[in-house]
């Protein structure tokens, strides 16, 4: 599986890092990359149960100083038609089980697919960044609902795992880590999964995928030995 020509992604592993206020690390980022005064925002995954006007709001006040208006899906009497019509899409994080139940749903799977091939940026956050890999398998979230289908949009050719965590030698917590959670799921599926730590992102324009960001990304491929990815092109 190839990246689309037309694809232009930004793929985000977490829309706040440690002591920074939401967006902030990355808004110029973003901003830059929509290049839009307009952005539809889908607030369907709910982190920690919040109202989709309340977050719609939150990324609001975080953009307004860049004069960017931001309107929530969810306000869309014809959200197909909003979708088409957008010139930039944000998905926010939360619980991507919820997310994705929520688009299966509202069945806009399909024209989001279809808006991205068209060329609209698209923006991701956590929830909203594994959605553009091939399934949600490799979620960090509770399945707390249950959507119709793992498959995800299927705009890269691998999974994500935002959020990734390296073990650390001096906690005293006795569960699973996430590379060993990762190779579980290897022991049933065979597409690679890309651990994003924070504070990093995806860049995808003209079928190149570009890690940004200051740190590397863990890249996991079934049978093999994980492998460090520095800042910059990412090939597989």
């Amino acid at each position: 599986m190839e990246v689309n020509t037309n694809y232009k992604l930004l793929v985000i592993s977490t829309s706040t890092i440690h002591g920074s206020p939401f967006l902030a690390y990355i808004k110029d980022e973003l901003v830059d990359f929509i290049e839009t005064d307009e952005l539809i925002f889908v607030p369907f995954a709910r982190p920690s149960g919040i109202s989709y006007d309340n977050y719609t709001a939150n990324v609001q006040a975080a953009l307004v100083e860049k004069g960017i208006q931001v309107k929530g899906l969810h306000v869309f009497e014809n959200k197909k038609e909003a979708i088409q019509e957008a010139k930039a899409i944000f998905i926010g994080g939360g619980n991507t089980f919820l997310l994705l139940k929520t688009l299966y749903d509202l069945d806009l799977m399909e024209d989001l697919k279809n808006a991205i091939a068209n060329g609209i940026p698209y923006v991701g956050t956590s929830a909203g960044s594994n959605l553009t890999g091939l399934t949600i398998g490799t979620t960090n979230d509770m399945p707390i609902v249950y959507p119709p289908s793992f498959d995800a949009l299927q705009l890269l050719p691998f999974n994500l795992n935002p959020h990734y965590l390296d073990p650390d030698p001096n906690s005293t917590h006795k569960g699973e880590t996430r590379e060993t959670r990762i190779h579980e799921f290897h022991q049933f599926n065979n597409q690679a999964v890309l651990g994003l730590r924070e504070g990093s992102w995806l860049y995808v324009s003209n079928a190149v995928v570009e890690l940004r960001g200051k740190l590397q990304a863990r890249l996991f491929q079934q049978g093999k030995e994980p492998i460090e990815l520095n800042p910059g092109q990412v090939n597989f």
